[in-house]
């Protein structure tokens, strides 16, 4: 599997996988109505986009860069799909990893997701290994298909060494 920086003829490739993604109602905040013109602009906009491939055959997507500007720039952020029928096969893994080695190379201090799915069991799993900490819980914050109302959680991971507590 590689892992490559994203161009616009994987614009099919990502709508589809990002089609395949919301279509389950349980693991981002996108509904049906994210028309194609508006994911294109998403996910080709400010922050750069990778792809997690295996030859033509694009398995994931992520979006990396800072969290917001000026004053929080110094806070990467991302937002990772694996398409469903490559799930279970370390591409979540991958991008995070290559997004955290990003992060530190590119100086940031700390990496934070604003928004997981306390439901999505593989995802808070996966960033808790890699060592990122729930800080924070949104109570009823997402629409599981499912499950109906269920919280979000704020993931956090310094990437830098801290001499202090970071408050």
């Amino acid at each position: 599997m590689e892992i490559r920086p994203a161009v616009p003829s994987d614009l099919a490739a990502m709508w589809e996988i990002f089609q395949e993604v919301i279509a389950g109602g349980d693991s981002l905040p996108f509904s049906a109505d994210f028309d194609r013109a508006t994911f294109q602009s998403h996910w080709f906009g400010a922050q750069a986009t990778y792809l997690a491939a295996e030859g033509p055959d694009v398995l994931g997507m992520y979006r990396y860069g800072a969290n917001y500007p000026g004053l929080g720039s110094h806070v990467a952020s991302a937002t990772y799909l694996v398409r469903p029928a490559a799930q279970g096969r370390g591409v979540g893994r991958a991008m995070v990893l290559d997004s955290l080695a990003r992060a530190r190379s590119d100086g940031y201090l700390a990496m934070q997701f604003n928004y997981v799915v306390s439901t999505n069991t593989p995802a808070v799993e996966l960033y808790r290994k890699l060592g990122f900490a729930v800080v924070g819980t949104l109570p009823a914050a997402f629409r599981h298909r499912v499950l109906g109302p269920v919280g979000t959680y704020v993931m956090h991971k310094f990437l830098q060494r801290q001499d202090t507590d970071g408050t």
